[in-house]
């Protein structure tokens, strides 16, 4: 049987810490659990307001918005929606573009939507910043970031909602199996389909696999990142 509500869950924090990496690696354990899963992938890359340092809170509030509407739109597709951030880390762009005032009002709003995450697992800055020819590689800007973040997320999320880990554990090795049952307990629903066992995991060394032919996982990720 179908979970009897959708559940959503968030990967956030400022960039360059593996987000996506670990939201789609969460979305392949629910699909192997035998659960229907959507994936919301990062909006601020589509802005034609511009992102980065240079930002306004116009570009900012196109975000929020998007991502809302991003939600909105694949929330009542599958049993689960994944997504690559949510209104609190875009809310932290926000208020840094507009100088750390709530020009458009919409704190009150975002606090009411926050409440819609089952589960936010917010990843840590230590590792470094990766070129990746769009998002910033500045430091200070994403330490600016996770400040702000480190003040509003407390007025935004229920301590059982937030889950912190450090984007150095976010590995291909990483097990994100008890996570998805903290997920489906919340659902008071077992994470297994009927009929579906958990399957066993297999690990091979990173140079067999950057070599070998494209795997479940590989098509996974290219069938989540559309």
């Amino acid at each position: 049987m179908p979970w009897a509500r959708n559940a959503k869950i968030a990967f956030i924090g400022s960039h360059g810490i593996r987000k996506t990496t670990a939201a789609l690696a969460f979305a392949g354990v629910i699909q192997r659990a035998g659960r229907s899963v959507e994936f919301a992938r990062e909006v601020v890359r589509d802005n034609p307001l511009g992102m980065n340092e240079t930002a306004t809170g116009e570009a900012q509030l196109w975000v929020i918005t998007s991502q809302i509407r991003r939600e909105l739109e694949l929330a009542s597709k599958s049993e689960c929606l994944v997504t690559d951030r949510g209104v609190m880390d875009n809310f932290a762009y926000y208020l840094r573009a507009c100088g750390g005032d709530d020009r458009f009002a919409v704190e009150p709003m975002l606090r009411a939507w926050s409440a819609t995450y089952d589960l936010v697992v917010r990843l840590t800055p230590d590792v470094e910043i990766r070129s990746d020819g769009v998002r910033s590689t500045n430091d200070a800007f994403r330490d600016e970031v996770e400040a702000i973040l480190d003040v509003c997320l407390p007025r935004m999320l229920e301590d059982d909602q937030l889950l912190t880990l450090p984007a150095s554990e976010i590995t291909e090795n990483h097990d994100w199996w008890p996570l998805a049952e903290q997920l489906a307990l919340r659902l008071g629903e077992p994470l297994l389909a009927q009929g579906v066992s958990r399957p066993t995991r297999r690990h091979r060394p990173p140079a067999q696999r950057a070599r070998g032919p494209r795997t479940d996982d590989d098509q996974l990720a290219l069938d989540l990142g559309r």
